[in-house]
């Protein structure tokens, strides 16, 4: 069975990405999937970019990579301010890096190792085909009445409450950091904020983290 390597969200951290590969022993063959958020707030997006497209990594997109694609196709609505950590995005990627991004699905199945991966989550007892999409990339808890929110403190962690039967990996919930259940597993442990950039391996499912460089932007920020 292919090794396959599960890293959590990168945000431009290009060094981490590198050291993390060296931890986990990557070797070619194995097969590399990002849980999105590839760019954004950290020092190298198009370096992650780069290194994904040209490896062959594989990857889901996660919320700053829509914000950037839809900053780069003039979507964004009247009156959006273009945040710092975004315009250094659109200014630094090249064709090739927008033509990767935008070729991101939202959510990736790997049926030879019953996983999904999805950046933010799926709303637990919905099927799949019904699943909305703005939530697959932002989804973080469920409140106590059942409804989905994108708040980390507005009830519980949706990967909680996922009965199965296919193990979800996913990020995007940096203040909970790595997260693990009978059926979900949480990869963002905060690198861009001076934490860790974590990966979970399958089939030998065990995790490898590497520390962040710095502090590239403050939890709180924007």
């Amino acid at each position: 069975m292919t090794r396959t390597l599960f890293i959590g969200d990168v945000h431009g951290c290009s060094e981490e990405l590198d050291a993390l590969l060296r931890e986990c022993g990557y070797r070619r063959g194995d097969r590399v999937v990002l849980v999105g958020d590839l760019v954004a707030k950290g020092p190298d997006s198009a370096g992650v970019v780069r290194r994904a497209r040209e490896q062959g990594m594989l990857a889901v997109r996660g919320n700053h990579d829509e914000h950037v694609l839809r900053w780069h196709a003039g979507k964004m609505p009247a009156g959006k301010k273009l945040k710092r950590e975004h315009k250094q995005v659109l200014d630094t990627l090249e064709d090739e890096d927008w033509a990767y991004l935008e070729s991101l699905p939202v959510h990736r199945h790997v049926p030879e190792l019953n996983v999904r991966v999805v950046h933010g989550g799926l709303v637990p007892g919905v099927p799949m085909e019904e699943q909305e999409p703005e939530l697959m990339l932002n989804l973080r808890s469920i409140t106590p009445k059942g409804e989905p929110s994108k708040k980390v403190d507005a009830g519980a962690p949706w990967a909680s409450l996922w009965k199965g039967p296919e193990l979800v990996i996913f990020g995007h919930d940096a203040l909970r950091g790595v997260q693990q259940y009978p059926y979900a597993i949480g990869l963002d442990s905060g690198c861009v904020y001076g934490q860790r950039l974590t990966a979970y391996v399958l089939p030998e499912g065990r995790f490898y983290s590497v520390k962040a460089r710095r502090v590239y932007m403050d939890i709180a920020g924007p």
